[in-house]
């Protein structure tokens, strides 16, 4: 009996043992931190029957660079800037244009700002002198001169450029009266006495210069006036230099390959600056006009002439040391003025400032 209860107490606590056993287990268990610092599980190795009735989880994404499957799109490219019809070079379209009457007696010489002009026009005047019309839009200098007054021949050649400002020391009656009804803007010495002032190192009337910032003000902004931008054309002949002779004047064009430019003397001597470096082109119009009287007197009696920019004739436009011969025309003052080769087609100028020389005829 002895023998048999003592079988059944060990079989009793065998028993007591086996439900014990999972009870501790869930219980130590549950002390495990459920955080990033817990130490990873350790998966016991698979067997054939440990696989049956789970769900297997993907195998991890390799690391690196995942290629895009939507096509690379390029950003539209910005929109050119705008480019001057004066220089073919980008400009601020909004600025004004002041166009301004400089002297260009020996004695007025060297100049102020005439290296920063747009446009000069070079002009026949009284006695077989030359005066010039600085046109400046890209750029503008601080002081611009020596200005002198105005003639006929500069209300006609700015007409087409819309109402630009016209700076001048004065005019005769009649041709006053003219710039009256033409579409500029008079900032005259005698409108805008203020914007203008006087050098005591040289003499009058050669020594009046115009602030050329305040000048501009109320000009109207650039306008297609028919010069036209691009690749030389063709049928040039090479040319090193030459020279426009007005009856007391003459005015030389040289081309320095080095600058790309057309250096300008007056005279025999270079024309220099006060205010900076030499001034030059990049192109030159050598234009011929008809030259007429007007039945205007200067002080010494001297008849003024007008040169008439409106009708056609033959031009030679010079770029890139090369002549190009062609003609001009312009309808009406209100017209650009075209520059062509015999086949009609346009002469192109080279982008940058241009010189227009009036060649009487």
């Amino acid at each position: 009996m002895v023998g048999q209860g003592g079988r059944a107490l060990r079989v009793l606590a065998l028993i007591l043992l086996v439900y014990a056993l999972p009870i501790a287990v869930f219980s130590s268990s549950g002390s495990v931190p459920l955080n990033s610092s817990s130490a990873p599980l350790q998966v016991p190795a698979e067997g054939p029957s440990s696989r049956a009735g789970r769900v297997m989880s993907p195998p991890a994404a390799e690391h690196g660079p995942v290629a895009s499957l939507s096509p690379a799109i390029a950003p539209d490219p910005p929109p050119p800037p705008p480019v001057s019809p004066f220089t073919g070079l980008p400009t601020d379209l909004n600025a004004p244009v002041l166009g301004v009457k400089i002297d260009n007696a020996s004695v007025a010489r060297p100049q102020r700002g005439l290296e920063q002009a747009d446009v000069v026009y070079v002009e026949p005047v009284e006695g077989g002198l030359s005066r010039l019309l600085a046109v400046y839009q890209s750029r503008v200098p601080p002081l611009v001169g020596p200005v002198r007054s105005t003639r006929a021949s500069d209300v006609e050649l700015l007409a087409n450029f819309g109402r630009p400002a016209l700076a001048f020391s004065g005019a005769a009656p009649a041709v006053g009266a003219l710039v009256a009804q033409a579409p500029v803007l008079d900032v005259s010495a005698l409108s805008r006495p203020g914007d203008y002032r006087r050098d005591s190192r040289r003499q009058m009337p050669h020594n009046l210069y115009g602030d050329a910032n305040l000048l501009r003000q109320g000009g109207a902004p650039p306008r297609d006036i028919g010069f036209r931008f691009g690749p030389m054309p063709p049928g040039g002949r090479a040319l090193q230099q030459t020279a426009v002779h007005y009856p007391a004047t003459t005015i030389g064009v040289q081309w320095e390959p080095t600058a790309g430019r057309w250096l300008i003397s007056m005279d025999g001597a270079p024309l220099l600056s006060a205010s900076g470096p030499r001034p030059s082109a990049t192109t030159v119009v050598l234009q011929r006009v008809e030259v007429r009287e007007t039945g205007i007197r200067d002080a010494a009696g001297s008849p003024s002439p007008f040169a008439e920019t409106v009708g056609s004739g033959e031009v030679v436009v010079l770029r890139d040391g090369q002549a190009f011969s062609g003609n001009w025309s312009r309808p009406a003052p209100d017209a650009v003025t075209r520059y062509t080769l015999p086949d009609g087609s346009p002469i192109t100028f080279a982008p940058g400032p241009v010189w227009v020389v009036l060649m009487p005829t």
